[in-house]
């Protein structure tokens, strides 16, 4: 075995879980550049997997890849930036652990950025989200549960990572009515709801009936609902949505475009509601 697999380990186990306490999402995310660098390396250089070296991962192989990246599988310039951005963390830990291989680090090290240009934020106006929530079938389990996802998502600007893990606990629609959410490098907040939200989540909630720790949107079979899950549910609903408000049809919405609202409102189906203040306003998207 190569000294290549151990310090991969090594990183995983001591850098990213114990030092740094990455969560979940970006170890997997970490997992997925080095699973997608390897293969190509393998290709490139016709060596096995487990007799990969550190020194075979040089700047010119590194560069390749990220070549690679964009002109064979499509990725934007931003991914690719984040997944140099894995491989410099990667580097960086090995950098102390293996000083023979310092010049060769140093050079991949040096690999730069991209330059990426700021898109536009796409967002839905008042008559688009009153459609899309229209949308939504409300004589149907699903409907309803799809109806309370979109209604929290807007309200309270949640990523979808953090939409896909919420519990039922994470609701609290008493005093101080608000939602739990652990975001981006685990930081905890309570976003309050407004009334229009809490008379959605508290029929559903009485309805879905489930645990304190039971999945507060789940599927058919009471599991989280998965990110590309809840992006397809999305997508179904606009197509619906478009058919009353073809203006859907020119913009490419996600979950994340539901982050976003205008000039400070909450839309609702029977009309908006101005914020009662900063703190209850959804948290811009970065």
């Amino acid at each position: 075995m190569t000294a290549l697999a151990p310090a991969m380990q090594a990183y995983f186990t001591d850098r990213l879980q114990t030092q740094r306490g990455a969560s979940p999402n970006t170890i997997a995310a970490y997992c997925q550049t080095f699973r997608l660098l390897l293969g190509f390396a393998v290709k490139r250089t016709g060596t096995k997997p487990s007799e990969l070296d550190i020194a075979q991962l040089d700047a010119p192989l590194i560069s390749a890849f990220l070549n690679h990246l964009e002109k064979d599988r499509g990725n934007s310039a931003r991914t690719r930036n984040n997944r140099l951005a894995a491989i410099h963390s990667l580097f960086t830990y090995m950098a102390l652990r293996h000083p023979e291989h310092a010049a060769s680090v140093q050079r991949v090290l040096a690999i730069p950025h991209k330059r990426t240009e700021r898109n536009l934020v796409t967002y839905l106006t008042e008559p688009e989200v009153d459609a899309l929530l229209g949308a939504c079938d409300q004589t149907t389990w699903t409907g309803r549960r799809d109806h309370a996802i979109f209604v929290l998502t807007i309200q309270a600007g949640l990523r979808i990572s953090e939409l896909a893990a919420l519990t039922c606990a994470d609701i609290t629609l008493t005093t101080g009515a608000n939602v739990h959410t652990i975001g981006k490098g685990r930081k905890e907040r309570r976003t309050p709801l407004v009334p229009g939200t809490r008379s959605v989540l508290k029929p559903w909630l009485k309805e879905r009936a489930g645990a304190p720790a039971a999945p507060l949107f789940p599927t058919t079979t009471g599991k989280h609902l998965s990110r590309d899950a809840i992006e397809r549910r999305l997508a179904r609903h606009l197509t619906t949505a478009a058919e009353s408000c073809p203006s859907i049809n020119a913009k490419h919405v996600t979950m994340h475009s539901l982050r976003h609202y205008v000039d400070g409102w909450v839309m609702w189906p029977a009309g908006v509601f101005p914020l009662l203040g900063p703190s209850l306003s959804p948290v811009p998207a970065t």
